[in-house]
């Protein structure tokens, strides 16, 4: 407990010492990064003591907080939890190494900008590690603050609409769900004459409850998750987020906060209301699939480098989806990888975007055109991610959506195989999009500008090149720094290791998804034919 405890505390802690120092930036902007590299060691000091064959829920402990209504500070990591904090721990760094000297809207300070995303940071953590529902209510609620005031004080022209659009969502989806928690409770009270917001009290006492129950406890808790997560109808507010927040906040909002929704959906909503779950599976199928391809055909048609992104995301949370509610352990197990996997490549395309927009000034993909020929390492990275987010084999994203595909066939056939029509419109909008931005001679306002304007020679080879080997052009079409470098390095590293050599994830989760198998008293139909 003491770990987790630190693993919560540190970058809380942190954000009040750097929004202390936001008026001094020299040192505020030390003081955060350091932090946030700490709790990356925190992260994998967590991942060495974890037993994949343990107990369920490691390194937990609880506090009582209001014993009255039987709620406690309970925290505990099961390896599902464990890889989110991994990709937390892992993405704020390179976040704040993304930001470090990023331009902001005028009287903000970077100062500030820092504190928030450490308390988004410690409050994300707390949620993927709280036991106790209520408590989880309460974070799930408390995050949604830090995130607002980063879109919204720190956004671009439309800032304000887009925090306030993401915080009614999440919030709204947040009062439902406490709806069902309080039926969970009352349930528990009414059933054996002891309220409790306990997570494995709840589990074991609503396992029995009838069917119609469980409909109610789960609608309330799937409101939520389908928001945040977000599945179609309930995702619009994703692409304007996403449009209007800094880059660095983008990273978060894809990479990690997203991930909540489907996070609860293994966590609360199967083991609270398994017999629902299997009944209204059905309908959650067909949310992902529908946004695996309406976002897909979105993606394709976007105009703008972020919305492009935002709508990607919502394509492979279609897939996450489908891979939860097939009830097999190969689809969840791939669901659950896919989580850790798509943060990473998303992660990973939203900064090379960002570098392209930071040398550009504009987020029109119309604005550029044949960038490959200067920026031939930028052109590499965006390659490298475009190429993992559609899943080539070799790459990290390929096994979970492998995974995902094969395990859901065997239970839902019809929902995989449309689901599958997704992998040819990614590599579609991927392509396109590489194309279009790196590929040919120089072309678009953005990099004419950049190289001396429409007068300027448009053969890369005649660009003059810079001391570091890429082309420097007249203007700001420079290759990548030695920073940007060693920001994408890490990423990089991810995504070939992993491709290769998924196991240390796979291991991790396993255990977990078989556990929530159990919970929910399915059986696997590839086991049960006696295959693997």
């Amino acid at each position: 407990m003491n770990l987790l405890l630190a693993l919560i505390l540190l970058p809380l802690l942190g954000a009040v010492v750097v929004a202390l120092l936001r008026g001094n930036e020299r040192a505020a902007k030390p003081v955060a990064l350091v932090c946030a590299l700490l709790e990356i060691v925190l992260a994998a000091a967590a991942w060495v003591v974890h037993e994949p064959g343990g107990a369920r829920m490691q390194l937990a402990g609880s506090v009582e907080w209001i014993p009255h209504y039987g709620v406690s500070l309970s925290f505990g990591l099961d390896g599902i939890a464990l890889v989110m904090v991994a990709v937390i721990a892992l993405l704020v760094p390179l976040v704040l190494a993304f930001s470090w000297d990023e331009r902001l809207p005028a009287g903000r300070t970077r100062g500030g900008f820092f504190a928030l995303l450490l308390l988004e940071q410690a409050l994300t953590v707390a949620v993927f590690a709280a036991t106790d529902v209520f408590v989880f209510y309460v974070l799930f609620e408390i995050m949604l603050i830090p995130m607002y005031f980063l879109i919204g004080g720190y956004g671009g022209q439309r800032r304000q609409y887009a925090a306030m659009k993401f915080f009614l969502y999440s919030f709204l989806g947040g009062l439902i769900m406490l709806a069902s928690a309080i039926g969970a409770y009352a349930y528990a009270a009414e059933t054996t004459g002891v309220g409790t917001f306990d997570w494995a009290t709840l589990r074991t006492v609503l396992a029995d409850a009838p069917t119609e129950v469980q409909v109610w406890i789960f609608l309330g808790f799937f409101a939520a998750f389908a928001i945040k997560a977000p599945l179609v109808p309930l995702h619009t507010w994703l692409p304007d987020a996403a449009e209007q927040a800094p880059i660095g906040v983008v990273v978060l909002v894809v990479g990690v906060l997203d991930k909540v929704g489907t996070f609860g959906f293994l966590r609360y909503s199967l083991p609270l209301a398994p017999d629902a779950s299997q009944l209204l599976a059905p309908l959650v199928l067909t949310l992902g699939v529908i946004g695996v391809l309406y976002g897909s055909l979105q993606a394709f048609a976007q105009t703008d480098l972020k919305r492009l992104i935002a709508y990607v995301s919502i394509a492979h949370f279609g897939f996450i989806a489908l891979g939860i509610f097939a009830f097999t352990s190969q689809a969840q197990v791939g669901a659950a990888s896919y989580m850790v996997n798509h943060s990473i490549a998303t992660g990973m395309l939203v900064l090379v975007v960002g570098m392209i927009i930071a040398r550009g000034g504009s987020t029109r993909i119309a604005d550029y055109g044949g960038m490959a020929g200067a920026t031939p390492l930028l052109g590499g990275m965006l390659l490298i991610a475009g190429l993992s987010t559609l899943s080539l084999p070799g790459t990290n994203s390929f096994i979970s959506e492998f995974l995902v595909l094969i395990g859901s066939f065997a239970t839902r056939p019809v929902f995989t195989t449309l689901a599958t029509l997704g992998l040819v419109l990614a590599a579609a909008y991927v392509l396109r999009l590489y194309q279009r931005v790196m590929q040919g001679p120089p072309s678009g306002t953005a990099v004419l500008d950049a190289v001396g304007g429409p007068g300027a020679a448009t053969d890369p080879e005649t660009l003059p090149r810079g001391d570091s080997g890429g082309a420097t052009a007249r203007g700001n079409l420079r290759d990548l720094s030695g920073r940007e470098i060693g920001l994408l390095t890490p990423l990089v590293v991810l995504v070939v290791l992993l491709g290769v050599y998924p196991a240390p994830v796979l291991d991790v989760i396993t255990p977990s998804v078989e556990a929530t198998m159990s919970e929910v008293g399915v059986t696997d139909p590839v086991t049960s034919q006696g295959g693997n």
